[in-house]
C-alpha cells in the first residue's frame, strides 16, 4: 500500500522547519564570532568577511529554502534536499545541499534515459513560502518512445513555477533550470560562452546563475579577481538586481557600459551617424596613432651634472633607448615610466667606464634628477586621454594626420565639432566619446582584468564598446548574452563572430537557445513573422509551454483611449502589466492614465520596477517582461527608429515582453510584415 501523501507532505514540512531552524543557528553562530587581531587592516577585513557571511545566511520566509529532493539508488542509497544554499545541522551533516554542488546536477539533467544514479526526483510546490504540494518523478521506469532527454515540463509544479505571475524585479530560476541551460550555467571558469537566446529562453537568468555558480565553484579565485555584470541601462540593472543576492551572492558588481567608461561626464547621446562612426573599430587605430605620436626623438644629447663631472648620453643613443621601448609592446604610460631608468643606466655605464663603482641607488638618484626627468618628459610627455580626444575633434590637421588612410575626408569632417568647446572640461561628451576616451586610457595604462564578466544585450554594443568591455576581462572569461534579432542600435553587431573578435574572445563557444519557457506560443509565433526581415539566419523560437497564451490585435479609433480601458480590464488579473508605447507617445500615455486616476510608474524612474503598472517607452523595453502587455501603435514604434530594420527589431523586442497576454492596439496601419 503506497504511503499517504498527506503524511509525506507533513514530513517534508517538518524537515523544512528543521532546516530553517538550523540556518538560524548557523547565522547566530556567525554573528557571535569574536574578532581578535592586533592589525587594524586584518580586523576590518575579518569584519567585512563576517558581514558578507551573515548576508549569505539571511532567511526570507517567502523564498523556499529548498525546492527539490534527490533519492539516489546508486552507488549507495542516499537522499539530498536541493536548495538555494547549503545548510548543516549542529553536527555538520547536510540538511540542504546547494544547487551548485556536484551532487545536485542530476536534479537538472537526470532523465529516464539517463537517470544518473537517481531513483526519484521530487519537486516541491510553494505558496508565499509555505509548502503546499510535491511531485515525484520515477526515473527508474523505462523511457517512452519519443520521450526527449530531461522531459521536465511534464511536471505540473515546474510548469506552474515557470508560468507563475511575476511582479517587481526578476526572480531567480534556480528551481526551473532546464538541462540545456544547466550545461551553460556549469561551464568552467576558463570558458567564455556566447549565448544567442531568443525571447523567453531565459538567457539573462542563465547568465546570472552562471555568475552565481562560478562564485561558488571558484570562490577563492573570483573573490580576488572580481565578477562584473554589465547591463544595457540602469532600469535593467534594477530589474535583475535581486537575483544574485537571492542566491546568497553579494560580491558580484553590476554596472552599465556607459558607467563602465565614464571617465568624463556624459551629457547624452550624439547624432546617430556620428556615434556610429565613433563606435567603428577603425577608431582604435586612429587613437593608437594619436597616442604614440606624442613620443619625440631627441635632437640633443642628455647632460647630467654630478659632482665635478658632467655625464653625457649622445642623442643617437637616447634615440635607440626610445625606439627600444616603443617596440617592446608596453603601454604608453609604462614606457614613459621606464625611460628615465634607461637613461640613468646609460649614465651609469659611462661612470663605470670612467672607473667609478656606482650601485642601484646611484641609478635611482640619477633617474630622479631634474636633468633626466626634464629630458625624458620632453621625449615622452604625459597624455591626458580626454584632452587628446578633445584635440582630435577640434584640430582638423591633427585628425587628418592620424586618420590618413583609415577614415575618408568626409568621415573626418563628421567627427569634428561644429563649435569647439573652450576646453576638454567644458565639452559635452557623448557616450561614444567616453568610449574613445576609455580606449586612450587603456593605451596609456593597461586596464585591470576581472575574473569574469557577464555581458547582457551584447548585440547592441558598438565595436568600440565591445573593446571597452573586453579589456575588463583580458585574462578572465565572459558570459556573453544577447539576440541578434533584438539589435536595436544603429551600430548593432551583425554577427556573434564579429562581436567576439572585438571582445578579444574569438575562441568562445556559442550556444543557441530557441526553446521559449516564458513567452506564450501565440505571442512568439506572431512576433516571429518579423524574423525573415530582421534576422533571417536565426532559428525561429518555439514555445514549450502548454498554455498558448492570449493574443489580441485590435484596430481602434484612438489607441491611447483603448489602452487605458484595456489596462483597467487587465488590472483585476494577477501579475504585472506593461503598457508599451512609442517613445513619442509616452507623455500622452502618462496624461491619459493620470486623467483616469490610474496609478502607474514610468520606466526610467527610480521605482520603475515596483509598480503594478509600468508605462514602458519602447526604447527601454529590452530585457524586461510583464505578465500582461498592452502595446500601442506598432507602426509608431517602427517609425521611431533611424531605419526600418532597426524599427522592426525594436518592435520584435516589444512584442515578446508578454508572459501571459498581449493586446496590440493600433489606429495606424500595422507594418506590412505583420499585416500579412
Amino acid at each position: 500500500m503506497p504511503p499517504d501523501t498527506t503524511d509525506i507532505l507533513q514530513a517534508e514540512k517538518d524537515y523544512l522547519k528543521t532546516s530553517r531552524a538550523a540556518l538560524a543557528v548557523m547565522r547566530e553562530k556567525t554573528g557571535a564570532l569574536e574578532i581578535h587581531s592586533a592589525d587594524r587592516v586584518n580586523q576590518e577585513f575579518l569584519k567585512a568577511a563576517i558581514w558578507r557571511r551573515m548576508k549569505e545566511l539571511e532567511d526570507d520566509p517567502e523564498v523556499p529554502l529548498f525546492f527539490g529532493r534527490l533519492d539516489y539508488v546508486s552507488p549507495v542509497p542516499e537522499t539530498f534536499h536541493i536548495g538555494r544554499r547549503h545548510v548543516n545541522d549542529e553536527l555538520g551533516e547536510p540538511l540542504v545541499v546547494d544547487w551548485r554542488a556536484d551532487i545536485s546536477v542530476p536534479f537538472y539533467r537526470a532523465s529516464r534515459t539517463e537517470p544518473m544514479g537517481v531513483g526519484v526526483r521530487r519537486r516541491f510546490g510553494y505558496t508565499h513560502g509555505e509548502m503546499t504540494a510535491f511531485e515525484d518523478e520515477d526515473l527508474t521506469s523505462p523511457a517512452s518512445p519519443g520521450d526527449r532527454h530531461g522531459d521536465t515540463l511534464t511536471s505540473s509544479i515546474l510548469e506552474g513555477e515557470i508560468e507563475r505571475p511575476r511582479s517587481g524585479p526578476m526572480r531567480d530560476i534556480v528551481a526551473t533550470i532546464q538541462p540545456e541551460q544547466d550545461v551553460i550555467v556549469r561551464a568552467g571558469v576558463e570558458d567564455t560562452i556566447c549565448v544567442q537566446g531568443a525571447p523567453g529562453t531565459g538567457k539573462t537568468a542563465v547568465g546570472l546563475h552562471r555568475a552565481a555558480y562560478l562564485l561558488y565553484a571558484y570562490r577563492d579565485q573570483l573573490s580576488r579577481a572580481g565578477v562584473l555584470v554589465v547591463g544595457p541601462n540602469a532600469s535593467f540593472l534594477r530589474y535583475i538586481g535581486d537575483v544574485l543576492p537571492a542566491l546568497g551572492e553579494i560580491e558580484a558588481k553590476q554596472t552599465t557600459v556607459e558607467d563602465l567608461v565614464a571617465r568624463v561626464r556624459i551629457a547624452g547621446p550624439g547624432a546617430a551617424e556620428v556615434d556610429v562612426l565613433k563606435g567603428d573599430a577603425r577608431m582604435a587605430e586612429v587613437l593608437h596613432r594619436a597616442v604614440w605620436s606624442q613620443v619625440r626623438l631627441p635632437k640633443e644629447a642628455l647632460v647630467v651634472p654630478r659632482g665635478s663631472h658632467r655625464w653625457r648620453v649622445p642623442a643617437y643613443q637616447a634615440e635607440e633607448l626610445v625606439n627600444e621601448l616603443r617596440t617592446r609592446g608596453v603601454r604608453y604610460g609604462a614606457g614613459r615610466s621606464m625611460l628615465p631608468q634607461r637613461l640613468a643606466h646609460a649614465v651609469l655605464l659611462r661612470m663605470e667606464a670612467a672607473g667609478d663603482s656606482p650601485d642601484d641607488r646611484v641609478q635611482d638618484a640619477v633617474a630622479r634628477s631634474r636633468p633626466v626627468k626634464q629630458y625624458a618628459e620632453a621625449l615622452w610627455p604625459a597624455v591626458d586621454p580626454a584632452k587628446l580626444v578633445f584635440r582630435l575633434f577640434t584640430d582638423p590637421e591633427l585628425l587628418a594626420e592620424h586618420a590618413d588612410g583609415i577614415l575618408t575626408p568626409e568621415e573626418q569632417a563628421l567627427l569634428l565639432w561644429d563649435k569647439a568647446p573652450r576646453s576638454a572640461g567644458a565639452a559635452k561628451w557623448s557616450a561614444a566619446d567616453a568610449t574613445l576616451i576609455d580606449e586612450v586610457a587603456d593605451l596609456v595604462d593597461r586596464t585591470p582584468s576581472l575574473g569574469h564578466v557577464v555581458l547582457d544585450e551584447a548585440q547592441d554594443l558598438s565595436a568600440m564598446q565591445l573593446r571597452a568591455v573586453g579589456r575588463r576581462c583580458s585574462t578572465g572569461s565572459m558570459t556573453i548574452l544577447g539576440d541578434i534579432a533584438q539589435g536595436t542600435t544603429p551600430w548593432a553587431t551583425p554577427s556573434w563572430d564579429e562581436a567576439l573578435e572585438h571582445l578579444g574572445k574569438t575562441g568562445a563557444h556559442t550556444e543557441e537557445l530557441t526553446a521559449g519557457f516564458r513567452v506564450p506560443g501565440q505571442v512568439i509565433e506572431y512576433a516571429a513573422r518579423l524574423l525573415p526581415s530582421i534576422a533571417p539566419h536565426l532559428t525561429p523560437p518555439t514555445a514549450v509551454r502548454r498554455a498558448r497564451g492570449e493574443l489580441t490585435i485590435t484596430r481602434v479609433p484612438d489607441s491611447l483611449t483603448a489602452a487605458v480601458s484595456t489596462v483597467e480590464e487587465v488590472s483585476a488579473r494577477l501579475g504585472s502589466i506593461g503598457l508599451i508605447a512609442p517613445d513619442a507617445l509616452v507623455a500622452a500615455t502618462r496624461k491619459a492614465l493620470q486623467d483616469k486616476g490610474i496609478a502607474f510608474s514610468v520606466l526610467g524612474d527610480e521605482d520603475d520596477v515596483d509598480a503594478h503598472l509600468d508605462v514602458v517607452p519602447a526604447s527601454l523595453a529590452k530585457g524586461l517582461e510583464f505578465d500582461h502587455v498592452v502595446l500601442v501603435e506598432p507602426a509608431g514604434i517602427v517609425a521611431g527608429e533611424a531605419d526600418e530594420r532597426t524599427g522592426l527589431r525594436r518592435l520584435y523586442v516589444c512584442l515578446t515582453r508578454a508572459v501571459t497576454s498581449l493586446a496590440v492596439l493600433h489606429s495606424e496601419d500595422l507594418p506590412e510584415v505583420l499585416a500579412a
